[in-house]
């Protein structure tokens, strides 16, 4: 049985700004693999499939040159959604592709080949997870095994077991169409064409076995120690005298580790990098490729993207460090509050097509800072916990970052 697969990798997430405003969201990395390249990797790995079918739109260009006609044999077909009007908008540009039966799945989840195998030996399912604050999610009310409704982000309790964005469908589902009332800025989400099926087929409820949600740049940091527990020691590069690692590490090809870096791993480090002499890389920590981490700099639990250097005296902590950053000798990133409590951020949210800003707690008693592409860092920055600087501000040297830069 030979599938298609639908990748919803169309929209423009404001919520993971700065560093969705230079990329699509798909394509942020965790664990030196892009978001969609991982799910890409899953469902090539099941043997079900024969094509996927990519539904894009901000900053589509990009999507299409890092992927191609094809990924390991498998050829890839691009939808485009002219204009962001939700999911179900999505689903509908993916239409003239499809046929028969088909998974669709978030562009922006991270999801694994086991749970998606368990799907596709049912007609209709829909795959999701028990969660602690329901209220933030869409929830299925489950009886028998089967889904008979749906709610979006509940203020009362009536389920915890959550809609995580990947569903097993085929062509009966766009038979809904005219069923569906748009939203008043003209938009229709995929969830209502599952309310809709509900209604007429028995929908198998799926709980997955794993699953990390996406939603905010820091969330980067979770999928990156989940998918660095699956590493195992790979060294390309050269190792100089007097390096100790520890643990599960992968070394890039063209990548020189110097005497006295000292790695604790999981960690990653792509290709032609420059690492120490005496830095210290710390648990869950990405390097990606044409990086340089220098004398007496320590990273933990933190992603640095590609091209980018912290080449003196610094430390990161628990942060996202974007695209041809530098970060001047002597910063550091603050990660922890005084009283140990959960750290809020400034966040962008997308109101009916305006562009507002909200402070939310992050859910983490550990958090740095997100970096956006191409950013100076003077000498000497300290960054609070919890704020952000946009791609291609710059800091004073000695400057105290307690707001975000824009």
């Amino acid at each position: 049985m030979a599938l298609k697969a639908v990748i919803m990798a169309a929209g423009m997430s404001t919520r993971a700004y700065p560093l969705t405003l230079t990329r699509p969201k798909p394509l942020l990395k965790a664990a030196n693999k892009t978001i969609l390249q991982h799910n890409l990797e899953q469902l090539q790995e099941t043997g079900l499939f024969d094509e996927f079918v990519i539904v894009v739109g901000y900053k589509a260009e990009m999507i299409q040159q890092a992927f191609g006609k094809e990924f390991m044999g498998i050829r890839i077909t691009y939808a485009k959604q002219k204009e962001q009007l939700g999911s179900g908008d999505a689903l509908l540009a993916a239409k003239p592709f499809l046929k028969k039966e088909f998974l669709v799945m978030n562009g922006d989840d991270l999801y694994f080949a086991e749970d998606i195998i368990r799907m596709v030996n049912e007609r209709y399912a829909v795959l999701s997870k028990k969660v602690k604050d329901p209220e933030r999610y869409g929830v299925y009310v489950v009886a028998s095994g089967y889904a008979k409704m749906l709610v979006e982000k509940p203020k009362e309790f009536i389920s915890n077991t959550a809609n995580i964005g990947c569903y097993k469908l085929d062509m009966k589902v766009f038979d809904f169409e005219k069923e569906i009332e748009e939203s008043e800025r003209g938009e229709m989400e995929i969830t209502d064409f599952i309310s809709e099926l509900m209604k007429k087929e028995k929908v198998k409820v799926i709980e997955a076995e794993r699953w990390c949600p996406i939603a905010y740049a820091w969330d980067l940091l979770a999928a990156n120690e989940l998918m660095l527990k699956d590493i195992k020691k790979e060294i390309k590069g050269e190792i100089e005298a007097n390096v100790t690692m520890k643990g599960e590490v992968i070394v890039g090809e063209g990548t020189v580790v110097k005497s006295g870096v000292y790695i604790e791993g999981p960690v990653a480090i792509g290709k032609n990098c420059a690492i120490g002499p005496n830095a210290y890389l710390r648990a869950s920590t990405s390097i990606g490729d044409n990086c340089k981490i220098g004398h007496e700099v320590e990273i933990k639990n933190s992603i640095i993207f590609d091209n980018s250097a912290v080449p003196h005296l610094s430390y990161i902590g628990d942060s996202v460090i974007g695209e041809n950053v530098n970060i001047g000798a002597g910063s550091v990133t603050a990660n922890l509050r005084h009283d140990k409590g959960i750290i809020r951020t400034s966040m962008k949210k997308d109101i009916e097509g305006e562009v507002k800003e909200d402070i939310i707690e992050t859910g983490l008693h550990k958090f740095g800072t997100i970096i956006g592409d191409n950013a100076k860092i003077g000498i000497k920055t300290i960054i609070y916990p919890g704020r952000k600087i946009w791609p291609g501000m710059s800091t004073l040297p000695g400057q105290k970052v307690d707001a975000d830069v824009e």
